[in-house]
């Protein structure tokens, strides 16, 4: 017979229980004086049915309706997709009567962390350069100049494959077979020393925008690249433009003042229409920056309160324990540090599928409720109209490792926003203002969502995930927090943070929030590099606001 401790109740009137490890059919499962025999194998992270149902009977998980069943279902039964369909009760505005108590935040009280400090008061917690192509003409350009900067300047990811194909090669020109080569790991060999030591970096936003498409599509890219060129870790821009594109350079200032009157970094363009040649273009693009990260350097790190941080919050290849385990610790730093008086950004609204009604009774202001309820309602419609909809959201993986609904994803993911009130509600590309907890209008995707956070503002994201993903950003350094010990032995190389102990036992949700506060205190600071930061793992792909879950 198994105790409690294998298996997990979320919320007391929850009719399934979580397993936390491998069980097997036969096993009684005794929990709060209930004992469950299992009539099938339940893998650790999924779930299993505490009674006997009916066809079109509520499935209630974290104490919400998640689903309802598609078949009879027996009591020790596995929840799986052909047997539990996504369900979620309608959501509307109901008067605020929300309350929140804030963390203790005494350990954490006066704390600062190293940032750069910007003209108009915003503090970043890295400084780099960018390259903007205004059109994906230009995409070749950039690879040509990042080739050429990066590693001369010692940002450079040393490429030990390299040696690995030489010495296929080799072996195949000498012995006509690559049999014999030994392809053991290897240590990485040095890299150049950077030569500006109080610049991170040089990013290059590659896309396949700025031409074709739809106006509203450059319009839209033009407001990501002008959030990009005005974030906090940003110290200046390097503009190529080919001159014919729909997003013309002069609407990318424009829109970049619009944002911020006081922007004042320094940008410089180039377009290519107007030069002498390909090899003009980047020579002048390359000498001129050069000159510019020249002064760039001159910027050093000072003290700044915590409340000038902004941290982002995902998920990505979530599995059955990220709303167990990392979720609610990012959480609870999250609180934490809404209650330091800082900004915490919650996207992914096809992952909010489920948990609106919770968002919404945290949201005190009615106007900022209904504009969640709006971009809510108009996202699932524009997929519904193309015969896709918040419920096909979850991936295979997602279901393969437990997570059967949207719904049940949805409520696990949420977790990572914490529990403090909602303070207002960003589209996609609006910039946070308010300090606490924001939502902003992104999909689910990966990617798609961190460079929508980044361009509300992000100055750090915390992402987590149970199946494993290299995600980063290029101008948002993103901290990768695992949902169990098993994947953060297994993608060392990947994971910054372990919340495993929270499934063993071995730690709180509470002591394990306040372990990532304390990382992101010295990532933000630049004393820690986190493993995305380090690989280059500069991912962007702009959002056309088509249907994307």
């Amino acid at each position: 017979m198994l105790n409690s401790q294998q298996v997990l109740h979320i919320h007391p009137s929850d009719n399934v229980l979580v397993a936390l490890q491998n069980i097997s059919a036969g096993t009684i499962v005794s929990h709060q004086q209930h004992a469950y025999t299992l009539i099938e194998d339940i893998p650790a992270k999924h779930k299993f049915f505490l009674q006997d149902m009916q066809v079109g009977e509520p499935v209630i998980m974290y104490g919400v309706l998640v689903g309802k069943t598609l078949q009879p279902v027996k009591a020790g039964s596995r929840m799986r997709t052909e047997n539990t369909g996504h369900a979620a009760e309608p959501y509307d505005w109901k008067p605020y009567a929300y309350q929140w108590t804030p963390p203790d935040v005494e350990k954490f009280a006066g704390r600062s962390f190293l940032g750069y400090h910007r003209s108009d008061g915003r503090v970043g917690t890295a400084n780099y350069w960018i390259f903007i192509p205004t059109v994906f003409c230009e995409n070749r350009n950039l690879d040509v100049i990042r080739e050429a900067l990066q590693e001369q300047l010692g940002y450079a990811v040393s490429n030990k494959y390299k040696q690995t194909a030489r010495q296929l090669v080799d072996s195949f020109l000498q012995t006509g077979s690559i049999d014999q080569v030994d392809l053991s790991p290897t240590s990485s060999s040095s890299l150049p020393h950077r030569v500006f030591k109080n610049v991170d970096g040089i990013k290059f936003l590659n896309h396949q925008g700025g031409c074709g498409g739809t106006r509203q599509d450059a319009a839209t890219l033009s407001a990501l690249l002008a959030a990009y060129a005005d974030h906090p870790n940003v110290g200046g821009v390097t503009i190529l433009s080919l001159g014919c594109q729909h997003l013309q350079t002069p609407q990318l200032l424009d829109d970049i003042k619009k944002r911020n009157p006081l922007f004042d970094k320094p940008v410089l363009v180039f377009e290519q229409q107007q030069m002498q040649s390909e090899e003009q273009l980047i020579n002048e693009a390359i000498r001129a920056t050069f000159q510019q990260l020249i002064q760039l350097n001159l910027l050093q790190r000072k003290p700044a309160p915590l409340s000038e941080l902004c941290i982002g919050v995902k998920c990505g290849g979530s599995d059955g324990f990220s709303g167990i385990s990392a979720n609610p610790a990012v959480g609870y730093c999250a609180d934490l540090l809404v209650a330091l008086g800082g900004k915490v950004l919650l996207a992914e609204f096809p992952e909010l599928c489920g948990a609106e009604q919770q968002l919404i009774d945290r949201t005190p202001q009615e106007a900022t409720a209904r504009k969640f309820m709006r971009l809510m309602h108009e996202y699932s419609a524009a997929a519904e109209r193309v015969g896709s909809g918040f419920d096909m959201n979850p991936s295979p993986g997602n279901i393969r490792d437990g997570l059967i609904t949207d719904a049940i994803k949805s409520n696990g993911a949420a977790l990572k926003g914490g529990h403090s009130p909602v303070v207002d509600v960003l589209d996609y590309t609006e910039p946070a203002t308010r300090a606490g907890l924001s939502l902003v209008c992104t999909p689910g995707n990966d990617v798609e969502a961190t460079t929508g956070k980044a361009a509300s503002g992000a100055t750090l994201i915390l992402f987590t995930t149970g199946l494993g993903t290299p995600t980063g950003n290029p101008v948002c350094p993103t901290i990768k927090i695992a949902t169990h010990t098993a994947l953060a032995k297994r993608m060392a190389d990947i994971i910054d943070i372990d919340t495993g102990g929270i499934i063993s036992g071995e730690k709180t949700i509470a002591a394990m929030g306040e372990e990532i506060l304390e990382y992101c205190i010295q990532a933000a600071s630049g004393n820690i590099t986190p493993k995305a930061v380090g690989l280059l793992q500069d991912d962007f792909i702009p959002w056309k606001r088509g249907v994307s879950l």
